[in-house]
């Protein structure tokens, strides 16, 4: 099969044929369809995220955002069959823990991370570990571009918005990067009735979020978002999400909140804060600011999500801005490093 597979970081991607994947017994083989180049990619490419313990097995075939078609499974396989329409969550559960049965699978990560630990969607054939587990059935309504766009970017932030922060019709949410996560956070929590004020130093990327819902848009460069928030809000947001990752838009979000408000910290750091940010903890004990974390989305939560996709509330296809051939790779990476790509870049072409 053709794939695109990485040898060194921050060097090319190799674009080559490599031998087809074979499932094990309780795993299954997916024909992929489509695979978003996610910015955790590109993080992964630059070899960022070592301060967390993680760790890269040259070489890899990454992609983690994919839809496809089961065309194999192994002899323990019971809930799945070739031909079935699939997704896959990125972060990889065992189905018996105590963080799988309390619903919180996201944090299981007994198999790894697919496209990190183990060969991702960058190729056209993927294992998937404990199939019956980590398999996510398509509904007729969802096809694959869709499956692709809410792989990662999109089902994170729609656990981050409805299950972490429990978003509300009328609060204000304030969005911090309007990349991949930001954007989909502006859409969601725009279709669950709050107001959205997006931040970004893009006027490019604001428009788009304006065209998904926000009622009102911060260029950073222009503006301090924090003072303009609190205008526009008439003393502070209910809600401040950071979906880049860094010390400003982190520190942004919680000086942006009214007393009793939420900070959601969807964004992971860069090479810059290397995990580490400060926050201005005494403020927010004195005002009750909650500071709520989430990654990826547990597979309880799928249901309602893909229900929402199907029936048309929500549309993460309408955030792919480009389909590429998978020689195209390199291109989308380079140009994240410029942050010079706007909503979802996806693979559908071998």
């Amino acid at each position: 099969m053709k794939a695109a597979v990485m040898t060194q970081f921050r060097a090319p991607l190799e674009i080559k044929e490599v031998p087809d994947p074979t499932p094990g017994p309780s795993d299954a083989l997916v024909r992929v369809e489509a695979c978003g180049i996610c910015r955790s990619d590109w993080h992964v490419w630059q070899g960022d995220w070592s301060w967390m313990g993680l760790s890269v097995n040259l070489p890899v075939i990454m992609g983690h955002e994919f839809g496809g078609v089961v065309e194999a499974v192994g002899d323990h396989v019971q809930g799945f069959r070739p031909g079935d329409r699939v997704t896959v969550p990125f972060h990889l559960a065992c189905g018996r823990c105590q963080y799988c049965y309390s619903g919180r699978s996201n944090i299981c990560l007994a198999y790894g991370v697919i496209g990190i630990n183990r060969d991702g969607g960058y190729g056209r054939l993927v294992v998937v570990p404990n199939a019956d587990v980590n398999l996510v059935r398509l509904p007729e309504g969802v096809d694959f571009l869709s499956a692709a766009a809410l792989g990662c970017r999109y089902m994170t932030a729609y656990h981050a918005v409805v299950d972490r922060a429990r978003v509300r019709p009328g609060e204000w949410v304030a969005v911090f990067g309007v990349g991949g996560v930001g954007l989909s956070a502006v859409q969601i929590a725009s279709a669950l009735g709050a107001k959205v004020v997006a931040v970004d130093i893009s006027d490019e990327k604001l428009e788009r979020a304006r065209q998904e819902g926000a009622v009102a848009t911060i260029n950073a460069r222009a503006d301090n978002p924090v003072q303009k928030i609190r205008e526009i809000t008439d003393g502070g947001a209910d809600v401040g999400v950071d979906a880049l990752g860094s010390a400003q838009t982190a520190f942004n979000s919680v000086f942006s909140l009214k007393r009793g408000g939420r900070h959601l910290q969807v964004g992971l750091t860069s090479q810059p804060e290397q995990g580490m940010v400060a926050l201005p903890i005494d403020v927010m004990v004195v005002q009750e600011i909650d500071l709520i974390t989430s990654v990826g989305c547990p597979i309880t939560s799928y249901p309602g999500l893909l229900a929402m996709v199907a029936a048309g509330k929500l549309d993460p296809k309408r955030l792919v801005g480009q389909t590429i051939p998978v020689e195209g790779v390199n291109d989308i990476l380079n140009a994240m490093t410029e942050f010079a790509t706007l909503g979802f870049q996806v693979i559908n072409r071998w």
